[in-house]
């Protein structure tokens, strides 16, 4: 025993010094880099015996001056606090007051002083219109009317109770509030606010974050009290929505929630195009026309009518109100329940929104409930706007509109048509599986990019979607100004954020399900962390643990790689060497012709690295195995029987370099002197021992004409120059130049 061990220690010893660089435990595991579990949040990945989170039920009232742009509300809001905790003060969001002089707007981000500068840019940079933006507080009282103490931090309110809240109590505040409407051209990244139509003199309005909401207290951080700075968007809580909302009374409003007085607000005609809709699975039917439209935008009235929603188990309220609106709708059958789908559109978004926007709403329903969960609410809008797409409970708003004359670009199609898909979609992430947005954006926008990306795939083969591909440029860049995917929302460069906590979580899904892991065990997996974590607040360990747990796959060294590192991916085929066992009697057949072997070098291969497989194949002496080597064991090799299986076949070692520091399953490519191609894969544990390089021997059948690493690009690897043996020459720039003129 004691010699097999000093053997065994040797052969270590000589695989250490091999490696000739740190160990950087790319394997270990990520325990000290997430919160640990406890009992809120289970070692397993889902919530935990104890999990609590708040609730926060609205009753709101609000009315929209359209000759003074001012939204002025009132509103009840109703906490509960589930937490174990005393309460003597709680904070609510204040969103509005971003846009505040003296509060960061974001109005100088990739948006330099050069000596020629459009208006627009040079508005956003030095706010030289004085616009009075913010929240006026009118009043804030408790359930018995008295008035609560507030201090105003800029995006939020801290509010002082008269009476501890204590564990398993709720409390009732009444405010009164108004604000002036934003202009949403003079803002960038701006979400919400008003857009103005020259033409027709018409203001369609798309209201979001436009009344005070609680803030999330919860077991990790407590109060979730960030300021709002535009990039980082929003933590919510969920409640019961019970809104009134007063506008000009020739105004159409979409809205969270279903309509509670169609009777007073839609006329006959109206009322009997949407119960139609709400039967007519084929395509969308016209509920306001463009001639009517048209009409209705032509003429102004000064009376009012008032809206009446209601909302139940959603996170936040948005609504928008315009005279212009076409409005379309269709119902989309799920398993365990029917949608109704609409979309609402002023006629400069004719005809590709009559086209097409409804139908995209009906795609993402479909595959985003397959892959999670059914779609819960009634409704699910979709709004056009001029630019950006936001989402919110059941109504997103979108850009994307054909020009004056009813032309798109198939690129400006294909942009609209992925906002829309990507702007539904987030009624799962993180509407519904309610991460923080503020503290973690890749939570939801990465994971809704992943399955908006597989939208695409299936419902829109021909459009360009997200490939691993894609991220290799952008991870293989600047390592001095590139940050982790585990970086909190508004310390992201503005002109990376969407690389990073877009493209780059949505590769890394994507290699984890067709590569990694299998479709079949992620998309379970995938799909057990959004029903663990629906209408509750999961924080990245919850993913990462739950991913792990439904799929038997330790992925530790995956998450430590692509989400805490800039490491990148860069495979590089260092060698290859070529082998057949040599023969001395080719008769071999014959069990009773003692074969002998021997060694014969032939070519550079056995003096140094081959540049491709002229010079033929080296060749192995294989000897007997002593009686020694096998140890206590009484049974015997049938030497003549391997050496017959070992006959003719072509035995090649191979050695790759990790170049790029990011480990990743080698997935190889064998091309064979008949044309005829083979493929390898193996798991990324191979790189445990030695994280640099490794080596590895195939036999093949077939010789060899070429090897190449990840054919597909399946890996995101950044440099696909060193993947292939024999080695491809690169060509030069004027020699790539000749070829384009060519």
């Amino acid at each position: 025993m004691r010699n097999y061990f000093i053997l065994i220690i040797l052969t270590i010893t000589s695989s250490l010094q091999a490696q000739n660089q740190p160990w950087q435990g790319k394997f270990e595991p990520i325990d000290n880099l997430i919160a640990p579990a406890n009992n809120y949040r289970t070692a397993s990945g889902a919530p935990g015996k104890d999990y609590w989170q708040q609730r926060a039920n609205y009753k709101i009232k609000a009315s929209i001056n359209e000759k003074t742009n001012v939204l002025s509300g009132e509103e009840t809001i109703t906490y509960f606090n589930n937490s174990p905790d005393n309460l003597n003060y709680v904070w609510m969001q204040l969103e509005q007051n971003v846009n505040k002089k003296g509060n960061e707007d974001f109005g100088s981000i990739n948006n330099p002083v050069k000596d020629s500068m459009t208006t627009q840019n040079m508005q956003r940079l030095t706010r030289v219109v004085d616009f009075p933006a913010g929240y006026t507080i009118k009043s804030i009282t408790d359930g018995n009317d008295k008035t609560l103490k507030t201090i105003i931090n800029n995006t939020m309110m801290k509010v002082k109770l008269n009476t501890v809240l204590k564990p398993g109590e709720s409390a009732t505040f009444n405010i009164s509030w108004s604000y002036p409407i934003t202009d949403r051209s003079m803002y960038r990244l701006s979400r919400e606010g008003y857009e103005y139509f020259p033409e027709d003199d018409n203001t369609t309005y798309l209201m979001a974050h436009w009344f005070p909401r609680m803030a999330v207290y919860n077991d990790t951080e407590g109060w979730q009290n960030q300021q709002f700075q535009k990039l980082g968007e929003f933590a919510l809580e969920f409640g019961d929505y019970d809104v009134e909302i007063t506008v000009p009374a020739d105004h159409i409003v979409a809205a969270t929630g279903m309509l509670e007085n169609s009777e007073s607000v839609l006329t006959k005609t109206q009322r009997k195009r949407l119960e139609k809709a709400k039967k007519t699975f084929d395509s969308p039917m016209m509920i306001i026309t463009k001639e009517e439209a048209i009409k209705n935008e032509s003429s102004k009235t000064t009376k009012e009518k008032t809206w009446k929603f209601k909302a139940k188990n959603v996170r936040d309220f948005a609504f928008a109100s315009s005279r212009k609106f076409l409005w379309d709708a269709q119902a989309v059958k799920l398993e365990s329940n029917t949608v109704l789908a609409m979309s609402l559109y002023p006629k400069e978004g004719l005809p590709v929104w009559k086209d097409n926007s409804t139908i995209a709403i009906k795609h993402a329903l479909e595959v985003y409930s397959e892959a999670t969960f059914d779609y819960p609410y009634p409704v699910c809008i979709s709004v056009n706007t001029s630019n950006i797409g936001m989402e919110f409970p059941m109504i997103s708003f979108n850009g994307g509109r054909p020009d004056k004359n009813g032309n798109i670009s198939k690129a400006a199609k294909q942009g609209m048509l992925s906002t829309i898909i990507h702007e539904v979609g987030h009624n799962w992430f993180p509407m519904i599986v309610s991460s923080d947005e503020r503290k973690w954006m890749w939570m939801d926008e990465g994971l809704n990019t992943f399955l908006h990306q597989r939208t695409l795939e299936e419902r829109y083969p021909d459009f360009n979607h997200v490939t691993p591909k894609v991220i290799a440029p952008f991870m293989s860049g600047d390592k001095n100004i590139l940050r982790p995917i585990m970086t909190t929302s508004d310390n992201e460069l503005f002109n990376q954020f969407g690389r990073n906590f877009y493209i780059k979580p949505t590769v890394g899904l994507q290699m984890l399900r067709n590569t990694i892991i299998g479709k079949e065990l992620f998309d379970e997996a995938f799909k057990e962390y959004a029903n663990r974590w629906k209408y509750k607040h999961p924080n990245p360990s919850d993913l990462f643990r739950t991913l792990e747990d439904a799929t038997a796959t330790d992925l530790d060294w995956f998450f430590r790689g692509w989400f805490f590192t800039t490491d990148h991916v860069d495979m590089e085929l260092s060698n290859v060497k070529w082998f057949k066992v040599f023969e001395e009697n080719t008769n071999i057949e014959d069990k009773n012709i003692n074969s002998k072997t021997k060694i014969t070098a032939q070519g550079t291969n056995s003096n140094g690295e081959a540049q491709d497989f002229s010079n033929g194949p080296e060749y192995i002496n294989m000897i007997e195995t002593p009686d020694k080597d096998y140890g206590q064991f009484l049974s015997r090799l049938d030497e003549n029987e391997i050496r017959k299986q070992l006959s003719g076949k072509n035995i090649y070692e191979i050695t790759v370099k990790n170049q790029g520091g990011l480990v990743m399953p080698v997935i190889i490519e064998w091309t064979f002197t008949d044309g005829t191609k083979e493929t390898d894969k193996l798991p990324a544990e191979v790189w445990r021992r030695n994280e640099y390089e490794i080596q590895h021997t195939f036999i093949k059948d077939k010789e060899v004409a070429k090897i190449n690493l990840d054919p597909n690009f399946q890996l995101a690897d950044a440099n696909t120059q060193n993947n292939s043996f024999p080695k491809e020459e690169k060509k030069s720039e004027f020699d790539a130049f000749k070829a384009r003129k060519k």
